[in-house]
């Protein structure tokens, strides 16, 4: 059985570079395994590895489904426990890749199911996804192809667009994605004034919502469209004030939920210790002191780089929005989805300058490395990022005001 599939056009490109990788997709974080795989261990007879699924394969006794039915423990490392002595999979190896969990035979794959249709993305937690997906000056682009339906199967979101009663803005999704990705990759304006644009338009959206207008959506849309084509727009975005206390204190909410849900990887914290060195954010510092390196990181190093590798950043967002099935992400007001869209780019630009400050420039290599580190530690963190979200909500910082302030610089 064939299906048609829209794929974002680098998934093409990808193979896994395996050994080859300097980074380690059974490591750093849980493993889990699905039913079907789980019964299929319970029945292998093999020497070496039916001893091992007995000892580090474990049913999920929190909340489980099909899909986190099990899990493999991790070794003092962090390490899954089935590598061997080469960091290859001895399942995989001794048994065949049909052996594999859904998780690990799909990683770094990310399958959706719109309506009747597949969609295929890759998360750039995975080093090789992030340089094909982020690195292409032309920006993002999608086909339709064919493939195995197979791929059906380890889906991740579901989305049926002509379910009104469980969520009438869904009949307007498509226009939504396009209107999103279009303004995203419209690079007439600087990446942050499309970013503060979209803001402005579903904080719009969000109060047509709460009035239940949905069928003035598409009018909306329209309007928005005229409004980002005016030339006076740009005035506007110029008067936004930069704040870079603000900046600060989301180095901070990062910190305590670092902390509070030990976020520990090795890699994270090397880049978490020089993100607070170049941006003088150490607890003894004064707030002059931190402000004036956060001006220097940014002018002298950040900023003359990324004028230059926007594109960067404005791949991620577009992924991002692709992947998340943006603006129908997961809250029910739809100016939250928003919110946690400029939480995730506010989190690695701060991530960016802070390391430009400390090592006194960037490359492509160094921006890859953090929003990969960075996705696997954080993206793959939903308590991390809810947490970071909650405490901007409880605090009042999700308006538009303060998400201006939080994206410009």
């Amino acid at each position: 059985m064939t299906q048609t599939i829209l794929s974002a056009q680098y998934m093409q490109k990808f193979s896994c570079i395996g050994s080859a990788c300097e980074d380690s997709c059974c490591s750093g974080w849980r493993v889990d395994i699905d039913e079907k795989t789980y019964q299929k261990y319970r029945k292998v007879k093999h020497p070496k590895l039916t001893p091992m699924f007995k000892e580090f394969v474990s049913r999920n006794r929190s909340n489980p489904n099909k899909f986190r039915y099990a899990k493999l423990k991790m070794d003092d490392n962090h390490s899954c426990s089935f590598l061997n002595e080469k960091k290859l999979c001895s399942i995989q190896l001794e048994l065949g890749e049909s052996y594999l969990s859904k998780v690990c035979s799909t990683y770094p794959r990310n399958i959706n199911r719109v309506d009747e249709g597949l969609e295929k993305s890759g998360t750039v937690s995975c080093p090789e996804i992030a340089r094909l997906a982020l690195l292409n000056p032309d920006g993002i682009e999608f086909d339709q192809i064919i493939q195995s339906g197979e791929a059906e199967s380890s889906r991740h979101r579901v989305l049926h667009t002509q379910n009104e009663k469980a969520n009438p803005i869904a009949e307007y999704f498509w226009d939504l994605r396009i209107f999103t990705i279009q303004i995203l990759q419209d690079r007439n304006y600087e990446l942050q004034n499309r970013l503060i644009f979209l803001g402005m338009f579903y904080k719009k959206l969000d109060e047509y919502m709460k009035a239940s207008r949905y069928k003035e959506v598409p009018h909306l849309i329209s309007s928005y469209k005229i409004m980002f084509n005016d030339s006076s727009l740009k005035n506007s975005f110029d008067a936004i004030p930069v704040q870079q206390v603000v900046q600060m204190e989301l180095i901070k909410k990062i910190a305590q939920q670092r902390f509070v849900y030990g976020i520990g990887s090795k890699r994270y914290v090397e880049l978490y210790d020089k993100v607070i060195k170049g941006l003088d954010a150490s607890e003894n510092s004064l707030l002059d002191e931190k402000a004036a390196a956060y001006d220097r990181a940014f002018h002298s190093y950040y900023h003359p780089f990324m004028s230059e590798h926007e594109y960067i950043l404005e791949n991620y967002l577009v992924n991002h929005v692709y992947q998340n099935l943006f603006p129908l992400s997961g809250f029910d007001e739809i100016f939250d989805n928003y919110v946690l869209l400029v939480i995730h780019y506010a989190i690695i630009k701060l991530h960016l300058i802070g390391l430009a400050g400390a090592e006194e420039g960037l490359s492509q290599e160094s921006i890859i490395a953090t929003i990969q580190v960075f996705s696997k530690v954080v993206e793959h963190n939903s308590l991390f990022l809810s947490g970071i979200f909650n405490l901007l909500k409880e605090n009042g910082f999700t308006s538009m005001a303060y998400m201006s302030v939080l994206i410009k610089n």
